[in-house]
């Protein structure tokens, strides 16, 4: 018996980015490995930031942005995702502090009306040569506001 994955409604706020779920990313029982979706998760990131010039290029006193470390990460399984295909991730930010953030997200069907998890990842803008806290740039901070959720 296949779970039922809850629905959603349309996005207003954020970003849908398509992934795709191999079949190697699923589990012994045929289920997308439970690892597989903060993977998933991290490479819509990913992806969305490029577009905004924010790469790691493999020095990290020239990565600005993209030097980051997180701080905390929760995902909540709400139905399995039984088979390859495409999907999505719905992406936005909940806060964006000085030197962190706090991004939500959903992994769901490829319309973002369904949804197979969800969850928050509080990420930590870091100097490169330091490690301490460094604050975000301001072409950074601009990209960022226009996926910061709405208050209810």
């Amino acid at each position: 018996m296949t779970a039922q994955a809850p629905t959603a409604p349309a996005v207003f706020h954020g970003r849908l980015v398509p992934v795709t779920v191999h079949f190697d990313d699923l589990d012994a029982l045929g289920l997308l490995h439970n690892a597989r979706y903060p993977l998933l998760v991290e490479r819509a990131w990913t992806e969305l930031w490029q577009e905004h010039g924010v790469r790691f290029d493999g020095d990290w006193a020239a990565a600005g942005d993209a030097c980051n470390a997180v701080k905390e990460l929760r995902v909540t399984y709400e139905a399995p995702v039984t088979s390859p295909g495409t999907y999505a991730v719905h992406l936005w930010l909940e806060r964006l502090g000085t030197t962190g953030l706090t991004y939500g997200f959903r992994f769901c069907s490829a319309d973002g009306t369904r949804t197979y998890a969800h969850g928050s990842r509080v990420l930590v803008r870091l100097d490169a040569a330091t490690l301490r806290p460094a604050p975000w740039s301001e072409a950074f901070r601009a990209a960022g506001r226009e996926l910061l959720r709405p208050a209810d």
